[in-house]
């Protein structure tokens, strides 16, 4: 039997002696590179007779969190006259097997998101949203398709965005 090992477990716990190995990063947390970069953001809200609506310009960037275990997202823009932001933690929870997004937008609102990821078409999933992204071009485009629900079970289109990987 081994001696428990002196390491961080936890940032905020400190130095613990453990008989675990360090975490390592598996393909779950690999496949989240495809997000890494810097893309613009271009489209529209849509109107409810599914016409374009509002323009959309945004600049968003993916960074892996020190670690390597997170990507923090932040991304700034306008919707027509309306500027706003927001933050987002994209993260694996292997207890639950789920990919999760924490976003905190600058309206002061928090959104729970559970993702699934196939190929490369990822799907958020919050109480009221949806938002579909296709990955395409070796991963040099974002083709997204925001919904919502208000009537609580159907879902329409809210906005139809582009992203273009410029970094």
């Amino acid at each position: 039997m081994t001696a428990p090992k002196a390491r961080v477990v936890q940032l905020n716990r400190g130095v613990e002696q453990v008989d675990s190995p360090a975490p390592e990063r598996g393909p779950q947390l690999e496949a989240l590179d495809a997000w890494v970069g810097r893309w613009i953001n271009e489209g529209h809200t849509v109107n409810a007779d599914g016409s374009p609506g509002l323009r959309i310009t945004t600049s968003d960037v993916y960074e892996w969190a020190p670690g390597g275990f997170f990507v923090v997202h932040t991304a700034y823009g306008r919707v027509a006259e309306f500027g706003g932001g927001a933050i987002e933690i994209l993260g694996y929870d292997d207890t639950s097997g789920d990919y999760t997004s924490h976003l905190f937008d600058s309206q002061g609102n928090v959104v729970l998101c559970r993702l699934v990821a196939r190929g490369d078409t990822w799907t958020y999933y919050g109480d009221t949203t949806r938002s579909t992204v296709e990955f395409s071009d070796d991963h040099h485009v974002q083709t997204v398709l925001h919904e919502r629900k208000d009537d609580g079970t159907t879902y329409a289109p809210s906005m139809r965005v582009r992203l273009v990987k410029v970094d």
